[in-house]
């Protein structure tokens, strides 16, 4: 039989703790790290910054049209007029010019594919990519400014060009970031389906609908900022309009 001393002693090991011991806190650039490689959740900020993002898309189609003939984001618009080059080439430069528009339905396309494949491989709601994103896209976006108010606003030419592409390019990837948060709803340019999907929701009444209320906000949004484009192309011109929606892509 054992002494008392020595069953305490092993009732004492047999309770000692096993468990690993606890990590070390985390640097505040870990902490950094890992928040920018999280994933972005749709949520009611996310849903403020795509209206955001409508609102720019607004201002910049009001100017683009009236400036070069073809939509930066409204694609729709730009399939039809490219058809009508091809059926009535001799409207080219009246009714439509044919280079702008088959450039900017180009450049959209051309910054679809590219964010949304390099989405698939990074993540396309990882912080970090997005972020990335807008970045280039205001980059784009004040770059077409600066372009128009150091080179003028022209029809045609070099220069024209060159902004069409800058701000197709910017709205292709734009649509294609609002696409990655789930949010269908709000798609930053197209309307015509949020205008359909709106007026034959069988809940369009119903007080808490939240398909319906981002609808709503996405057509309020985009007409809103079309028509402050077309106020702002009438009293400051079209630099000033595009200069205007360059900080929304940094939401």
């Amino acid at each position: 039989m054992q002494p008392p001393e020595q069953i305490k002693t092993a009732s004492q090991d047999q309770s000692v703790d096993t468990r690993p011991p606890p990590k070390p806190p985390c640097s505040p650039a870990t902490k950094a790290w890992q928040y920018l490689n999280a994933q972005v959740r749709p949520s009611l900020f996310a849903e403020f910054e795509l209206i955001i993002l409508t609102f720019c898309t607004g201002l910049q189609d009001a100017v683009s049209f009236p400036d070069f003939h073809c939509f930066a984001s409204n694609q729709t618009g730009n399939t039809v007029f490219l058809m009508l080059a091809i059926a009535m080439p001799e409207m080219n430069g009246e009714m439509f010019v044919t280079i702008n528009i088959g450039l900017a339905l180009g450049m959209f396309l051309a910054a679809a594919w590219l964010t949304g494949q390099l989405g698939h491989l990074v993540g396309p709601r990882r912080r970090l990519w997005l972020i990335s994103c807008n970045l280039v896209q205001t980059c784009l976006v004040f770059g077409t400014a600066a372009l128009q108010y150091t080179r003028g606003v022209h029809l045609q030419g070099a220069y024209t060009l060159l902004a069409i592409a800058l701000l197709a390019f910017a709205s292709g990837s734009q649509v294609v970031q609002s696409r990655s948060l789930r949010m269908t709803e709000i798609s930053t340019a197209m309307a015509t389906a949020a205008w359909v999907d709106l007026v034959i929701d069988p809940n369009l009444l119903v007080l808490n609908n939240r398909p319906r209320t981002r609808r709503v906000a996405f057509l309020g949004s985009l007409v809103l900022g079309s028509l402050a484009g077309a106020y702002i192309y009438k009293t400051l011109g079209s630099p000033a309009a595009i200069a205007i929606s360059g900080p929304g892509s940094c939401l």
